[in-house]
């Protein structure tokens, strides 16, 4: 296989694609884990509180993470992610109201494979939920271990989206395919991108889904091939009938329970499954968490969240129901954690190599103590500063 140059129709070998997907996940690899089923490692969250807390451990286990993203399994589940269901069930309600007000303008989210009217979808449900109730989000995005596998495949500074998508009994299926970046192009544009292109795209994004209700595999919960991102021209691939038919015949399913959180490296092959509960309304938060060193799928306006989400943060901490690792998170997932691009001749690097971003400011703000006033005008001049 190529390290670089271009992939071509050849390359695009049926053989090769089972080879790599007819692996075995070794049990030894994944100690952390709490079991593995059908070659996808689940971590029982509570279960790890002690190695979150630990710097060591938790280096230890975002490794671990890494390694099952990168080069192996290509897949893991969180189970317990939310132990308390109470922020699932409160930004549930959240965003059924979203999805009324936006049915009754006239709107609603189209869905990427839905016949029009079989199912919901709110784009940009991150900052949907911030406006609708600041403490929520706060409850629900500060959420430490979210943070720490976002941080073990992105780094630091990633960046937060977020589309809540309803399923209901009788929604159809996906065809398998890999997601942004290069996932979300024609295979004439993804044919132009050179192969290491392709290779930087699978690092540049994290895929995740939050379950908000219980989803046995007559659901349809997401389909995967596990090992399938290690293909390296699968981005040219997944199109071709012979791959998608490889993938129905070889793909899982696993039940997700609410509360749990399933994560996987966007180049593995995937889809959502057909919903053939009986009654089961499906609804998944699917986050697309983007590298600081790219630019996320959907325009949001961070400014706006972290003036809604300070005082509620804030409120938090002085009642103790928000420690430093959950406001960490709940930080990420609301501000700008990248310094560039920005307007250097107004807003210079002071004390380093990059100004200080929009979640140091918060961050500052919170440990300096200040008034939603003194945030919100300085995070105005900060904004100002960047503009060209």
């Amino acid at each position: 296989m190529k390290d670089f140059g271009y992939f071509e129709a050849a390359d695009c070998d049926i053989g090769a694609f089972a080879r790599l997907t007819e692996q075995a996940l070794d049990r030894a690899d994944v100690p952390f884990a709490a079991e593995v089923l059908r070659n996808v490692p689940v971590y029982d969250i509570p279960e790890l509180g002690g190695v979150l807390s630990d710097p060591l451990r938790r280096r230890a286990l975002m490794g671990e993470w890494g390694h099952v993203l990168g080069r192996s399994a290509g897949v893991l589940v969180l189970r317990r992610a939310h132990p308390d269901p109470s922020p699932i069930d409160a930004a549930t309600t959240i965003y059924e109201a979203v999805i009324a007000a936006e049915k009754a303008a006239g709107g609603g989210g189209a869905d990427h494979f839905a016949k029009a009217g079989a199912n919901d979808r709110i784009w940009n449900s991150l900052q949907k939920l911030c406006a609708a109730d600041p403490e929520v989000f706060a409850l629900y995005f500060g959420n430490d271990a979210i943070a720490a596998v976002c941080e073990a495949w992105l780094g630091p500074g990633y960046q937060m989206t977020a589309q809540v998508n309803l399923v209901r009994p009788g929604g159809a299926a996906q065809t398998a395919h890999r997601d942004y970046h290069l996932g979300f192009q024609t295979e004439e544009v993804a044919a132009r991108f050179p192969a290491h292109a392709h290779d930087l795209s699978a690092v540049m994004t994290l895929q995740g889904a939050v379950a908000h209700c219980d989803m046995p595999v007559e659901s349809g919960p997401t389909k995967l091939l596990p090992f399938s991102q290690l293909f390296r021209p699968g981005y040219m691939a997944y199109r071709r009938p012979e791959f998608r038919e490889f993938f129905e015949a070889h793909c899982i399913q696993l039940p997700l329970a609410k509360g749990d959180a399933l994560f996987f490296n966007p180049a593995l092959f995937h889809a959502a499954g057909e919903n053939r509960s009986a009654g089961i309304q499906r609804m998944a938060n699917l986050l697309q968490v983007s590298s600081a060193f790219g630019r996320a799928m959907e325009a949001v306006d961070r400014e706006a969240m972290c003036r809604q989400l300070y005082p509620a943060i804030r409120a938090l901490r002085a009642a103790g129901r928000l420690d430093d690792a959950a406001t960490d998170a709940a930080i990420a997932a609301a501000a700008e954690g990248y310094a560039f691009p920005t307007n250097l001749d107004t807003d210079p690097p002071v004390g380093g190599l990059a100004p200080e971003t929009q979640a140091a400011l918060f961050r500052r703000a919170l440990a300096g103590d200040w008034t939603p006033a003194d945030f919100e005008a300085a995070l105005a001049a900060q904004a100002a500063r960047r503009r060209p």
